[in-house]
């Protein structure tokens, strides 16, 4: 299990670092956290260490944003906060990413529990009273 705590917006980079390296087979990420804990912030980062000089933005109404890397492989990054129902992830073809091979990062991953692959890594960020972040990662 990866456990972090983030003080300020400098330790997440590192952090990034650390979560790609420990789970280095993994490619589903799924983020959980209140509104507002640091989800978004946390992927720019980790996007930012996979390589990605694209500019990253929660894709609230899209759900799926692409971005490019270094090498041919895209980061996925999903953002299921308003999705309606079930049938929406089935319409944008979520298995198609999902299981392509891919980095696939998904914020608000609880509204579409039921079709999570049974392997990936599940990380927690928990806004802490001195506003500080926990940010800890288990595969599942």
């Amino acid at each position: 299990m990866y456990s972090k705590k983030i003080n300020s917006l400098d330790d997440l980079e590192f952090a990034a670092k650390e979560l790609i390296a420990e789970f280095k087979n993994d490619r589903v990420f799924a983020f959980y956290g209140k509104m507002g804990a640091g989800k978004t912030t946390f992927i720019q980062a980790i996007c930012r260490e996979l390589g990605s000089e694209d500019n990253v933005t929660s894709p609230t109404f899209a759900l799926i944003n692409e971005y490019n890397t270094d090498d041919p492989e895209s980061i996925f990054h999903f953002d299921f906060y308003r999705i309606k129902d079930i049938e929406e992830a089935y319409d944008l073809g979520y298995e198609d990413y999902i299981y392509s091979g891919s980095y696939c990062l998904i914020e608000w991953p609880e509204m579409i529990e039921s079709l999570l692959p049974e392997k990936m890594v599940e990380v927690k960020i928990e806004v802490q009273d001195d506003d500080s972040r926990v940010i800890s990662a288990q595969e599942i």
